[in-house]
């Protein structure tokens, strides 16, 4: 009986292993996190897109990255959740699936100093969101600060499949 009521534990909390929660898809950004994800995807077109739940302009940027993420899939595309005030991983991973980001790579700031954060990023980065760094397969980076125009977006990525070519 105490082993039943064991393993009920488990299954609600999510901390077995072979329970029927999905794991979480958010990966902690935390320090180093930015050289990470730029070993990561070196020699491939990648946009990293820096976002949050309460900033209104994201809310109606996320849908058009989704749709530029289905359209383009030789870019990899990359959300971070850099929001000043901490959200919850449910919150996020809710905006991003109706989003269609479900499949991005997605990270959260998890660090209770965001500033060390931007900074590692970019040394002058205020933390204003939404913000957009397309990356060339060369490595070349391009900062959009604001919202950026899916056509803008798209511009860039047949640029890089054109120089891949």
């Amino acid at each position: 009986m105490k082993r039943m009521t064991l393993v009920a534990m488990l299954l609600l909390t999510g901390a077995y292993a072979g329970g029927a929660s999905e794991p979480s898809k958010l990966r902690p950004f935390e320090r180093g996190s930015w050289q990470r994800l730029l070993k990561a995807h070196l020699g491939h077109a990648t946009l990293v897109h820096f976002w949050g739940v309460t900033c209104g302009p994201c809310k109606v940027e996320l849908p058009e990255l989704g749709d530029f993420m289905k359209r383009n899939p030789s870019v990899d595309v990359v959300t971070i959740d850099a929001d000043l005030v901490p959200n919850s991983d449910t919150a996020v991973l809710s905006m991003l699936e109706g989003a269609g980001l479900s499949a991005a790579e997605n990270w959260m700031f998890d660090d209770g100093f965001p500033e060390r954060l931007r900074y590692e990023i970019d040394a002058a980065w205020q933390g204003d969101i939404p913000r957009t760094i397309l990356i060339s397969r060369k490595g070349e980076m391009a900062t959009i600060e604001g919202s950026v125009e899916p056509s803008m977006l798209q511009k860039w990525s047949d640029a890089q499949v054109a120089a891949a070519r």
